[in-house]
């Protein structure tokens, strides 16, 4: 099991998923019928009897279809809205798996079950990048060093940047659950089969939309330094209508209507990162609290080791890159010097930690408290975060889990993005600290 689900070649997966079942069709006959016959118990004789609709939430597992312009209207963004997950007492039991994780908020939040083929799909690709990124040091796994191409940021895409990209496109792609992505490597949003084409796959029941950095810090991979992969997931808004004749011409507006990438933050459905480093990190939330998972590599599972993280409020850590703090704004030098000198807020004499990967430095954030930054420059004036896959996403964990996340001025939750690269200052982390820095602006812009 360990061994396929990290070879991520559909074709070894197929094959031995087909030879898996082959050999067990016996036993497990009688326990998928009585399995089948359960989940029909579930649904009233009315939803199958003719002339009366079919239950929604039972035909969208079973069916797809591809739709028309016509038919967009029939189905409104108002019966996709997930509500604030609840979970029980063994989603907050350490040593519980991913997969029951998932299962449990599934049972108790039926709104909420399609979330869980995508998260398991999240996890394996998780998987073998982390499997991936450690093999990348041998001399003939030919995954370090530079692609030789530019990605839409200008920046020289690695090897490792494709490859995690690939992998994360095709986990997410094949669960049927998803409308588009956007990725830090595509130069705009993309459909299910990775192309504006002239239909467009939607699965009948509720859709999602998916954004992701696939390998943040790739830059320090060849050094070993801690990677991770970003991921936020949206719901996919019916009331974007799609003018189908113009397809494959479309106008970007209209590409960026039929992506529907462009939400802000506090439009997030669930936010996740894996952090490969000493062990591999699943953290995420659903909107109700922060949770973290470890994989456990001899049983090939993600493991609760982090229950309903919360950060301290107030902390002496802050991680950002110093050799521009003489680029700063004016108010956060303040802040921040105050803060090396222990004549801050909290009266505490502070220690700079920082890696350069922000996902390595957002998960020390998070379990230990601090403030983690990338602020603006003069060579930065936006700052050099994304918003929609790395700002949003990581805000969205940092405020579940207790803390706040700004660019000085404004909640980064809640920018509306311009365009799906758009950068943005960001400083988040521990509260107190965190509103230091936004009172600093504050009095500064009252002066």
């Amino acid at each position: 099991k360990d061994h396929y689900l990290l070879e991520y070649s559909s074709s070894y997966v197929a094959e031995t998923t087909s030879n898996w079942f082959r050999k067990r069709t016996s036993r497990t006959m009688k326990f998928s019928c009585l399995t089948l016959l359960a989940t029909l118990a579930l649904y009233s004789v009315d939803s199958f009897t003719p002339g009366k609709k079919t239950n929604n939430s039972f035909r969208r597992q079973i069916s797809q279809k591809v739709i028309s312009s016509e038919e967009v209207e029939t189905y409104p963004a108002a019966a996709r809205i997930i509500n604030t997950p609840k979970f029980n007492e063994v989603c907050d039991t350490v040593g519980v798996t991913l997969t029951r994780f998932m299962d449990e908020l599934s049972i108790h939040n039926p709104e909420s079950r399609e979330l869980t083929s995508l998260f398991g799909a999240v996890a394996t690709a998780c998987k073998a990048i982390s499997n991936t990124v450690k093999r990348s040091q041998l001399p003939k796994s030919n995954t370090l060093g530079y692609e030789g191409a530019v990605n839409i940021q200008g920046e020289d895409q690695k090897k490792l940047d494709v490859i995690t990209n690939d992998i994360l496109k095709r986990a997410l792609r094949f669960t049927g659950k998803l409308g588009v992505l956007a990725s830090e490597e595509e130069d705009k949003p993309v459909d299910l089969a990775g192309k504006v084409s002239e239909e467009i796959l939607y699965d009948q029941g509720d859709m999602f939309v998916a954004v992701f950095d696939p390998l943040d810090g790739s830059s320090n991979v060849d050094a070993g330094i801690p990677t991770g992969t970003i991921i936020g997931i949206y719901e996919h808004d019916g009331e974007c209508v799609i003018d189908f004749e113009c397809m494959p011409d479309c106008e970007e507006d209209e590409i960026v209507c039929m992506a529907n990438t462009l939400q802000p933050g506090d439009k997030l459905v669930a936010a996740a990162y894996c952090l490969y480093s000493s062990s591999t990190f699943f953290v995420l939330t659903l909107g109700d609290g922060t949770y973290g998972f470890t994989l456990d590599e001899n049983l090939g599972e993600f493991i609760l080791s982090h229950p309903k993280i919360q950060m301290p409020e107030t902390s002496s850590i802050y991680s950002m890159n110093e050799s521009k703090s003489w680029q700063w704004d004016e108010p956060l030098q303040k802040v921040v010097d105050g803060w090396r000198r222990g004549t801050g807020k909290s009266g505490k004499t502070f220690t700079s930690r920082y890696i350069g990967s922000m996902v390595g430095d957002v998960h020390r954030t998070l379990l230990y408290g601090g403030v983690f930054g990338y602020p603006a420059d003069q060579s930065s004036q936006n700052g050099k975060l994304r918003l929609l896959y790395e700002g949003s996403p990581m805000s969205y964990i940092i405020e579940q889990a207790g803390g706040l996340s700004t660019t000085g001025t404004q909640r980064v939750m809640e920018i509306v993005p311009s365009d799906v690269h758009q950068r943005v200052p960001i400083v988040m982390g521990s509260k107190n600290d965190v509103q230091e820095i936004i009172d600093a602006y504050a009095e500064a812009g009252a002066k």
